[in-house]
């Protein structure tokens, strides 16, 4: 485009924007003008927002030579303005003849005629409704006459028929005529019910007190009728019939009689019960329950052959029978159980509930339905207390089963508790040969369970509620004492027991009972998770999220814990002759290499042999992982410690060198080799090949000549990465420098690191102990409880759970896995670096001013 259309273009631009419509304007004269942008559209068409001048212009005037039609743009643009302007003018001179003020009022009066004539039309509606109900008036009395006259009749008709009716009863009643009775009554009933709104008046308040009086009478007749029958006296008997009748009669006088009736039946049924089976007598005691459901079962048998044949079927006498003798029979055994000095003893209380809960099963197969529903069926409308079962009086003293439990897991357990835990454990280890299968776990815990298995199936089938809870704390206990008083007890070594420190011979016998503990406590982990699962289907609802085995779970976790740590400890046992060896070699007088140490393979065929032992005899690849893990870095810290007691390291060639790296190099060689295809994890191989890594950056450091100094300094920064000057230190005092030799190296040291703000403060050895204890590491391990070895199950590699958390030896401290120290470390590290960096001063001030 041209300098000159866009001059033209930016012009215009300028004056549009010094002249913008609103944007409810614009869209008001698009609606009018009836604007629609689209393909076809002349683009100055559009009044929006974003209408761009520019954009049009470049339209019109895409290149130069479209400028030789300026003139004929300018010429369209005029006629489209005239056009415009027309179009404008007519519309205002048609806005100006609809706002004419004559035109205006017009339409006004026409409103104002229209309001007037609606005033009218309901005036005159008002008179003609006047007219109408007027008109209308003797009409709607006479049909109130007719209605009255019609309710006046049917009453009088009600009340002939009722009056009637109540003659018909009485002479009814005269004949003992059950069967008409119940139909009269019925009628009659249903007749003074639409009485109800006259009983103010005198003649049918009369009527009413007469059919009260009717209905008394005939409750006192059927009482007496019932007694003749009850009684079967010969001389007047009553037949079945008779009484049948009378039952439908009761039926009519309400619901209420008739739960009165029934429960004077059932006191009189159970009357020679309540005499014969006294809680006080000797036929009421415990002993005697099952002569209780005997005389039930006979009674119950006589009222459905003989006397409960005239009750109808639906008002379900037999169940209200057995809802009665239920709960006088649930109050005599509560009475019974709660008698002071009974000496209820296990076996009587299971016995008589057993005989309680057949009972009751029988009770539910005769009526197909469950107990609960026929007692709440029976249940009176204003009764005080729920009707329950029998067995629930039973459910209170379900403590002494539960007690009775305890004695029993107290003596199945007593020949393998603490000091019986040891010769127990050590019997099962070393029983059988090649020839026989291996016994992977103590048999006492599959006794356990067993039992538990046994004792939970036979209370859920009594109770599932308290006594159930109870019973599921009674096992958690009995979980946590055998962790603690055999599992962890029986790693506990006899007092006689002693080992020389020197004695490199791998004991055994330890290393089975080990592994035999952790197979155990693996066993008893799964398994008391299996059992928290059966509890809670059983248990009842209200109990359900009370039902956890995790702390019991944990228990055996710690026991897998202190079992790994009792390997570990057998394990440095058998490598600790090849450490001393090698912490007593002298590494500034070695002038040859010629392959291995000695030491070196002495230490390899400790460890390939503690692990040989180990692999096949325990079952969880999980643990085994776990114990490759802490025993690759006891090794490591082992070895480290043995190579910081055998400080000085001078450098006197590349021979140290090569020798330590030889030997670092087998030993990484086995720990990568002895856990196996099987077990070994890529977590496994990357720590093993880290921490192997940073002890070769250590030795390569060490060997490293300190002359000249800024060789030295640069060395360490790049294989050490940190500006600690204890670290520093440290290096130095393994290579036996000099302390006037120090002093200039600390010098150049902070001269180098001042100006490097890329290192960090801290490095792996920070963790470096440089005077590491002679003792054992795990000397000082709590093998006591499960507690002092708490640990957790993570998720280890391989997708499989591992004890993560074992308890951490002192060994950890001398060659940590992260680059990072503890936290509770690193104020006393920043204030040693201070320390030694003020006494460095001194030194240095001391030496330059004599």
């Amino acid at each position: 485009m041209s300098t000159t259309s866009l001059g033209y273009s930016t012009a215009l631009s300028t004056s549009r924007r010094e002249d913008v419509l609103p944007h409810e304007l614009r869209l008001a004269i698009q609606r009018v003008l009836d604007l629609r942008p689209d393909a076809d559209t002349n683009p100055l068409d559009d009044l929006s927002d974003d209408f761009s001048p520019i954009g049009v212009l470049n339209e019109f005037f895409p290149d130069e030579a479209s400028l030789s039609k300026l003139e004929t743009v300018q010429t369209q643009l005029v006629q489209t303005e005239k056009e415009l302007q027309d179009e404008i003018s007519a519309l205002q001179e048609e806005l100006q003849k609809e706002q004419d003020p004559n035109r205006m009022q017009s339409i006004q009066e026409m409103i104002s005629d229209l309001l007037g004539q609606m005033s009218r039309i309901r005036e005159k509606a008002t008179e003609s409704e006047a007219v109408v109900r007027n008109i209308t008036k003797e009409i709607q009395v006479l049909d109130l006459a007719k209605r009255n006259l019609i309710l006046s009749m049917t009453t009088m008709k009600r009340l002939q028929s009722l009056v009637s009716a109540l003659g018909q009863l009485e002479e009814q009643m005269r004949e003992n005529k059950y069967q008409d009775i119940a139909q009269t009554l019925a009628a009659v009933k249903q007749i003074i019910a639409s009485f109800r709104q006259y009983t103010s008046l005198h003649r049918m308040s009369q009527i009413s007190r007469r059919v009260h009086d009717i209905q008394n009478e005939l409750r006192a007749k059927i009482d007496a009728d019932w007694d003749k029958f009850y009684a079967q006296d010969p001389a007047k008997p009553v037949k079945p019939s008779t009484m049948a009748a009378a039952c439908r009669v009761i039926d009519v006088l309400g619901p209420d009689i008739r739960v009165s009736f029934i429960e004077r039946y059932v006191a009189l049924e159970l009357k020679e019960y309540r005499r014969i089976f006294k809680a006080s007598d000797e036929a009421g005691q415990l002993d005697n329950v099952t002569n209780r459901f005997g005389w039930f079962r006979r009674l119950l048998q006589t009222h459905e052959t003989e006397t409960g044949r005239v009750f109808p079927g639906d008002w379900q006498v037999g169940w209200h029978l057995t809802a009665k003798f239920i709960e006088i029979t649930r109050d005599d055994m509560t009475t019974l159980l709660s008698k002071p000095g009974s000496g209820l003893t296990v076996k009587q209380l299971l016995d008589t509930l057993q005989e309680v809960l057949d009972f009751e099963a029988s009770i539910v197969k005769k009526y197909a339905i469950p107990l609960a529903d026929i007692l709440k069926a029976t249940q009176p409308v204003t009764g005080m207390r729920l009707n329950k079962p029998i067995s629930t009086a039973f459910e209170p003293h379900m403590s002494i089963f539960i007690s009775a439990q305890d004695k029993a897991l107290s003596d199945m357990l007593s020949k393998h508790r603490g000091t019986k835990s040891r010769p127990s454990l050590e019997a099962i280890s070393s029983e059988g040969d090649d020839s026989e299968p291996r016994t992977s776990v103590l048999p006492s815990s599959t006794e356990l369970f067993y039992f538990y298995a046994q004792i939970l199936e036979q209370c859920a089938n009594l109770f599932t509620g308290q006594p159930l809870y109870d019973l599921c704390q009674l096992q958690k206990k009995w979980l946590r004492i055998y962790a603690e008083e055999v599992l962890v007890a029986g790693l506990k070594r006899p007092t006689t027991f002693t080992r020389h420190s020197v004695e490199a011979r791998l004991d055994m016998n330890e290393l089975k009972n080990a592994c035999v503990l952790i197979n155990t406590a693996d066993y008893c982990h799964q398994t008391a998770l299996e059992l928290e699962e059966k509890i809670r289907e059983k248990v009842s609802e209200a109990y359900k999220q009370r039902i956890s085995f995790q702390e019991e779970c944990d228990f055996f976790v710690s026991a897998v814990s202190a079992a790994i740590l009792v390997i570990l400890k057998e394990l440095e046992n058998a490598c600790d002759s090849a450490f001393t060896t090698m912490s007593r070699i002298t590494w500034g007088t070695l002038n040859l290499v010629s392959g291995n140490s000695s030491y070196v393979d002495d230490l390899v065929k400790a460890a390939e042999n503690v692990v040989d032992a180990v692999r096949p005899l325990v079952d969880q690849k999980k643990y085994l992982r776990n114990f490759f893990d802490k025993a690759a870095g006891l090794l490591i810290a082992k070895f480290t410690n043995a190579l910081v007691r055998g400080r000085p390291l001078k450098e006197v060639g590349a021979e140290q060198r090569s020798q330590l790296l030889i030997d670092l190099g087998v030993l990484k060689a086995c720990l990568l080799r002895i856990p196996g295809e099987a077990n070994i994890t890529a977590n496994y191989t990357r720590t093993v090949t880290k921490n192997t890594q940073r002890l070769e950056a250590l030795l390569k450091v060490i060997v490293t000549p300190v002359d000249p100094a800024e060789g030295f300094v640069l060395n360490y920064t790049l294989l050490i990465g940190d500006q600690s000057f204890s670290n520093f230190q440290k290096i130095l005092d393994l290579k036996g420098t000099p302390n006037q030799q120090q002093n200039e190296l600390m010098d150049t040291f902070l001269t180098i690191t001042s100006t490097k703000t890329d290192l960090e403060n801290t490095s792996f050895l920070s963790s470096l102990d440089m005077d590491p204890a002679h003792s054992s590491t795990l000397a000082n391990s709590n093998l006591g409880s499960p507690s002092g070895s708490r640990v957790n199950l993570l998720t280890g590699t391989g997708g499989e759970s591992i004890l993560a958390a074992l308890t951490s030896p002192s060994f950890t401290s001398a060659l940590s896995g992260s680059d990072t120290p503890p936290r509770e470390q690193q104020p006393a590290s920043k204030f040693s670096d201070f320390r030694r960096f003020v006494s460095f001063a001194v030194r240095r001030d001391s030496v330059q001013h004599p």
